[in-house]
């Protein structure tokens, strides 16, 4: 039985994009290079990590990636996420699954500081019991380390828990660990991708409701 449900944050809770474009904006306008971001390319770019976004994003103008993957976290750091950045209907969601009586968590390769600090902002901590992202000594999504660490946490097995994702990356640390997965098709995949044979769903309500209808019947009458 399903008692537990994890999620990546951005691109699947969070639209983070427009936040990092304007921090790159900001460190490219301050070395003499104002340069407008083409935001279609951003979203490609965002699922394969902040490293590969931060030199994609900045060029030529990139000549120390860990230097700039470095400078673009303090700046992140000192901003604030606000809660219309949350996808439509996740809040919502959220408190649905959580009434139903399932247990939240999130797994994303976004550090640590930084993913805590979009939960507070956005006023959906409180709904998560367990919030694993990026560190040192673990490696990053699709490599399953983070994940196995949220089982870990949790105290569950990978038969109990469904995994909401928006990426290629996502859908690859699910299937190592044989995690039912689910995919967030408004997030930050690449254009065509298909997970089949997961399910794909448009918004943050289809997969609420998709959820609860693998409970218990009593409880998908009761919240369905």
């Amino acid at each position: 039985m399903i008692r537990h449900v994890i999620f990546d944050l951005d691109g699947t809770l969070v639209d983070s994009c427009r936040a990092c474009m304007t921090i790159v904006e900001q460190m490219l306008a301050d070395r003499g290079v104002p340069r407008r971001l083409d935001e279609r390319r951003a979203r490609t770019l965002i699922s394969r990590g902040g490293k590969p976004l931060v030199r994609g994003l900045m060029g030529d103008a990139c000549l120390d990636a860990d230097a700039d993957l470095a400078e673009f976290r303090r700046r992140y750091a000192h901003s604030r996420t606000p809660e219309t950045d949350l996808y439509p209907q996740v809040r919502q969601g959220l408190e649905q699954l959580v009434q139903a009586g399932l247990s939240l968590a999130i797994c994303t390769n976004k550090p640590q500081n930084l993913c805590d600090a979009v939960l507070r902002d956005t006023g959906i901590a409180p709904l998560f019991d367990c919030v694993v992202g990026g560190r040192e000594g673990l490696r990053a999504k699709p490599e399953p380390d983070l994940l196995g660490l949220a089982l870990d946490r949790l105290g569950a097995s990978a038969s109990q828990c469904l995994f909401v994702g928006d990426s290629e990356v996502d859908h690859e640390v699910a299937h190592a660990l044989a995690m039912p997965f689910l995919f967030a098709a408004w997030g930050y995949a690449q254009e065509g991708w298909d997970p089949h044979p997961s399910p794909r769903f448009a918004t943050f309500g289809d997969v609420t409701r998709a959820i609860i209808a693998l409970l218990e019947p009593e409880e998908a009458r009761r919240y369905g």
